[in-house]
C-alpha cells in the first residue's frame, strides 16, 4: 500500500526504514534525490538501491521536496519486491501487453541509447514513441480504464491529484525554475491551487522536454513530443504546455 515502508518490504533499518511508499511517489522520502548508482548501467536496480539505504538522509520524511531519480528507483524496488519480478516484466505485466504496446516499450538506464535494462532509469528511463505513450496517458486520463476494462483503482488516480503533504518545504523544483508555483502529488506535478484538495489537470514534463499532461476539466489529454537539451527542455516546455492549454481547451469545447 501506499503506506508500507522501506523496513517492512525491503528490510531497511535506521531513520530511513521509516520512509513510505507514498513519500517516495511524492519525493517526501528524504532520501538522497539522485543517487550516483542511478545513472550506472553496470549495476542492478537491487545493488543501487541497496547502496541508496546506507547514504545519509537528506530530511526527515515528509518534511521536504526534492525533485530526482532516488525516490522512484526505491519505489520500483520495493515494487520488484513484492511482485517477486523484475521491473521489465513488471512493465510487461502490467503496461505492454493490457495495453497492446510493442516489445521496445521499455526502460533503460540510457533511454537515448537503448541501453541498460538491469538498471533502468525509473524517474526517466522510459523509450517510447508519442502514440505508444498517449495509451499510458490514456489510462491515466480515464482513471484506470482502457477499452471498458479496469486495469487500476481509480481511487488511486483521485490520491495521485493531491498533494500529500502541502506543509513541506520545496528544494528542487523544475516547476518552480520554470516560473510555476506547481505542488507535486504523486509522479505528477499539479496544476491548481491549492492542490491538496485534489487537481483536474496534472503534467509530468520530463528533462529533454517530453510533456504529457492531461485536463480532465476541459476533457482532453496531451503530449508535446520533443528532444532538446538535457536541463532546457523542461524551462522551455511547460511554458509552452501553459500558453497551449488554453487554445486547446477552446478547440475541444467547439466539437460537436
Amino acid at each position: 500500500t501506499l503506506d508500507s515502508t522501506t523496513g517492512a518490504v525491503l528490510g531497511w533499518t535506521g531513520p530511513q526504514a521509516a520512509v513510505t511508499l507514498r513519500q517516495l511517489l511524492s519525493f517526501t522520502s528524504g532520501l538522497e534525490r539522485d543517487p550516483a548508482c542511478t545513472s550506472n548501467a553496470l549495476v542492478t536496480l537491487a545493488a543501487c538501491v541497496d547502496g541508496i539505504a546506507l547514504l545519509p538522509m537528506e530530511a526527515p520524511p515528509a518534511t521536504r521536496f526534492e525533485y530526482g531519480s532516488g525516490h522512484l528507483h526505491v519505489a520500483a524496488r520495493m515494487a520488484e519486491v513484492v511482485t517477486g519480478e523484475p521491473w521489465d516484466a513488471i512493465v510487461q505485466r502490467q503496461l505492454r501487453v493490457p495495453l497492446g504496446l510493442p516489445g521496445d516499450f521499455r526502460y533503460y538506464t540510457y533511454p537515448q541509447q537503448a541501453v541498460g535494462l538491469v538498471n533502468p532509469l525509473i524517474a526517466g528511463g522510459l523509450r517510447a514513441s508519442v502514440d505508444e505513450y498517449a495509451r499510458v496517458l490514456g489510462l491515466v486520463f480515464q482513471k484506470g480504464l482502457v477499452d471498458g476494462q479496469r486495469l487500476v483503482s481509480a481511487a488511486l488516480f483521485d490520491l495521485q491529484a493531491r498533494e500529500p503533504y502541502p506543509n513541506v518545504v520545496i528544494g528542487a523544483s523544475p516547476a518552480r525554475a520554470a516560473g510555476l508555483d506547481f505542488r507535486y502529488g504523486l509522479t505528477a506535478w499539479l496544476e491548481c491551487t491549492p492542490p491538496a484538495t485534489g487537481c483536474n489537470s496534472l503534467d509530468s514534463a520530463g528533462a529533454f522536454g517530453f510533456t504529457p499532461w492531461i485536463d480532465r476539466d476541459a476533457n482532453y489529454y496531451a503530449i508535446l513530443g520533443m528532444e532538446l537539451s538535457p536541463g532546457s527542455g523542461t524551462q522551455f516546455a511547460l511554458p509552452l504546455e501553459q500558453q497551449l492549454k488554453p487554445l486547446i481547451a477552446q478547440a475541444v469545447a467547439r466539437l460537436p
